[in-house]
């Protein structure tokens, strides 16, 4: 890793002195004030604004152009709150987070783990997917989480640490498939942010109604160990504090043998599900990724 320099110094300070100043907040108030950053930043200063606004018509063009901008803006008030919500979590004790979070589904995934399976959990940029690894580790799921090195070196190690505590072991994406072969062979679970845009080595599959180039790790992990297959999304719940519902499916898919054709079903599979989440509540998703770039 690069040592940092004066802007990451800098742009850290200035991380540090924001968090500092907002835990001293009612939890209310400070996150209702991310919120209001988050629609400032996108709706006012345009920060990926017209990312987010051709997103929406690409995944909902039957819609009015009065909702898409609602959308848009929760949308941003949804990433500005949950941003602040993440770095906040180091503050929250094990017995919060365990009160805070709801999980439906969990145990076919945690008797997976429990018979030395291993499992790989494909989740997405939806809702609060930091807190849903957390909500995971902390009761008692071994937890390895695949993540891409961040710029900043500051802010990397900080993130880092945040996980570590909360009981996540991180995987940096360049070693993800070396360490994540072992990891399942050890009977840990898996997870992998199965919604980005791969300029490379993607298999494209249907994402709201385009054709999106998708990371096929997930299933070839699943497939090369014989692990099960979970995805998950934690949804936001309404409301102060902040609480949130962990829904957990199991992947249903039989292997024929032929590994090219079972990479692209299963992600097919995964990306459905995500589909139908979205649909459910799409302000809670990363339109801000521009999903359809490749």
């Amino acid at each position: 890793m690069r040592p940092p320099t004066l802007r990451h110094r800098l742009e850290f300070l200035g991380y540090r002195v924001a968090v500092a100043l907002l835990s001293g907040m009612p939890e209310g108030i400070a996150l209702r004030l991310g919120a209001g950053v988050g629609w400032v930043a996108g709706v006012v200063l345009g920060v990926r604004r017209r990312v987010v606004r051709a997103h929406l018509f690409q995944a909902f063009p039957d819609r009015s152009k009065a909702w898409r901008r609602r959308l848009a803006g929760a949308s941003f008030r949804h990433l500005g709150r949950e941003s602040l919500a993440t770095f906040l979590l180091g503050r929250l004790s094990r017995e919060e987070v365990l009160e805070r979070t709801e999980l439906v589904g969990f145990g076919p995934l945690q008797e997976a783990v429990e018979r030395g399976e291993g499992a790989v959990l494909v989740t997405a940029h939806f809702g609060n997917w930091e807190i849903a690894g957390a909500a995971l580790a902390l009761r008692g799921i071994p937890m390895d989480v695949v993540a891409q090195r961040q710029r900043n070196p500051l802010f990397h190690a900080e993130l880092t640490r945040s996980r570590t505590h909360l009981g996540m072991r991180v995987i940096l994406r360049g070693d993800a498939l070396r360490e994540g072969l072992r990891s399942l062979r050890k009977g840990r679970a898996l997870a992998i942010l199965g919604d980005q845009n791969l300029r490379r080595g993607g298999v494209f599959v249907d994402f709201l109604g385009k054709k999106a180039s998708t990371a096929k790790g997930a299933a070839i992990f699943a497939l090369r160990v014989g692990s099960p297959v979970f995805f998950g999304v934690n949804h936001r719940l309404p409301g102060y504090p902040a609480r949130y519902r962990m829904e957990i499916v199991p992947v249903e898919f039989t292997p024929t043998g032929d590994m090219e054709a079972d990479v692209y079903r299963m992600t097919e599979i995964h990306t459905r599900l995500l589909e139908e989440q979205v649909r459910v509540a799409p302000e809670q998703y990363f339109w801000q990724h521009r999903r359809w770039k490749t």
